[in-house]
């Protein structure tokens, strides 16, 4: 399967979800989002792996992973964010040791933060991405293609109040499929990878009945 080589474009609290935040993930040379909810501690464990000038007094533990890799001698290569299963992401881990490699099973949150400590590249398969990304048209202008592409994952910037109002469950399915796409070109717009990722969810259940 055709891969995809991943940055990290932001990194948000979530609006909806208490202790939640949203990782947007972006492919490389294109303007697709992957946008996905991760727990607090995992995003401040990201945004302490981007932010060089910061070092925490003690290490956190992904900082302590590292530490006893590179004690061990034990490199990890790269990151695969392989399966979307029920708007879950699965990663692994690709090591390295004395030249032999070993495939981990990870959660997608720490595989990112710990690829940023051992800076090593992300990748998704191809299908994902159509399948969950968020793409973005000619001009910044947001949009939605059921033949192409459905975002998935959650979060970011601060929805608008007739956005919030917008996105409760019972409002979603009480909606039509015209409808729900009208929205998410607007909430992605607006950068509401969470609120695009429950219509994207209520669109796919939709699909499959």
């Amino acid at each position: 399967m055709e891969r995809i080589r991943l940055h990290i474009k932001g990194l948000s609290y979530s609006q909806t979800q208490s202790g939640a935040y949203a990782l947007v993930l972006g492919e490389e040379g294109g303007e697709r989002r992957l946008p996905i909810i991760i727990g607090g501690f995992e995003a401040q464990s990201i945004a302490i792996a981007l932010e060089k000038d910061v070092n925490p007094p003690r290490p956190l533990t992904h900082d302590l992973f590292k530490n006893f890799a590179d004690n061990f001698q034990i490199n990890i290569k790269e990151v695969i964010i392989h399966k979307l299963q029920d708007g879950v992401f699965f990663s692994v881990l690709v090591c390295e040791k004395d030249g032999e490699e070993q495939v981990l099973d990870a959660r997608t949150s720490d595989a990112v933060a710990l690829a940023i400590r051992f800076e090593c590249p992300v990748y998704t398969y191809k299908e994902i991405l159509e399948k969950a990304g968020v793409i973005l048209k000619e001009g910044g202008e947001a949009g939605s293609e059921k033949e192409k592409s459905r975002p998935s994952g959650s979060g970011s910037a601060k929805p608008t109040p007739q956005t919030s109002r917008e996105s409760s469950a019972t409002d979603l399915k009480s909606k039509s499929t015209k409808e729900l796409y009208a929205l998410l070109d607007k909430a992605v717009k607006e950068e509401n990878y969470e609120l695009a990722a429950r219509l994207r969810d209520e669109i796919d259940q939709r699909s499959a009945n």
